[in-house]
């Protein structure tokens, strides 16, 4: 069988694919700041030299892996709220997708636990940066009353539904945290993250219905 040789622009792609590869394997147990950049061309295969071509340091391919990570869950969960839903059937299709998402890609949720609080500013800035577009993306989507049967956020002043939407993505973030704590082989332990995580966001929406709508 004949293949299509590559063309430019995707051997470009997967070169910066396998350098962001490269770094995850790496940091399955250590620090994005513990390494260097030429232990992680090493473990790709490539030149230091050809690193550059593709990031100006370690700490932009650190952004990289968050943006990777978060930006691609973000689109994911947000399709979830298109159009009118039941309350429920949102945090339930929500909780299955960033479950699904944390099972699939382990070591890129790893890391973003890790460097959450970690030593590279730029990777802490980029983390949270996506958190709150996340609730950024969520309030506005709360403000269009797209839950049905949920509260009437659409009469809520914006200070409050950027609370409750920073507590719910503060939720999911907790989620994920556990989920990682999850042994991959026991089904079962995820299951119940997954069952708690559930209950715990109908609490949030059941008090939010008390909510007063007034400033």
């Amino acid at each position: 069988m004949n293949h299509r040789p590559l063309t430019r622009p995707e051997q470009k792609a997967r070169t910066r694919q396998t350098l962001l590869d490269a770094a995850l394997a790496l940091m399955e147990h250590r620090s994005l700041s513990s390494i260097g950049l030429r232990e992680i061309t090493r473990a790709a295969g490539i030149t230091p030299a050809a690193f550059y071509r593709h990031f100006p340091d370690v700490d932009s391919l650190g952004v990289a892996l968050v943006d990777q990570c978060l930006g691609s869950l973000r689109a994911t969960i947000r399709t979830v709220r298109d159009g009118l839903s039941p309350s429920d059937e949102v945090i339930s299709r929500s909780i299955d997708i960033l479950a699904r998402q944390v099972h699939d890609d382990r070591a890129h949720f790893r890391f973003i636990a890790r460097e959450r609080h970690g030593g590279v500013s730029a990777v802490r800035a980029a983390i949270a940066e996506q958190l709150d577009l996340f609730a950024a993306d969520l309030a506005v989507d709360l403000a269009a009353d797209k839950m049905v049967g949920g509260p009437r956020f659409d009469r809520w002043i914006v200070a409050d539904l950027r609370m409750i939407s920073n507590l719910i993505v503060n939720h999911m973030v907790w989620t994920a945290a556990a989920l990682l704590d999850a042994p991959p082989d026991a089904p079962e332990a995820a299951a119940r993250v997954i069952d708690a995580a559930g209950r715990q966001l109908r609490l949030i929406l059941l008090g939010a219905r008390q909510w007063p709508t007034e400033p």
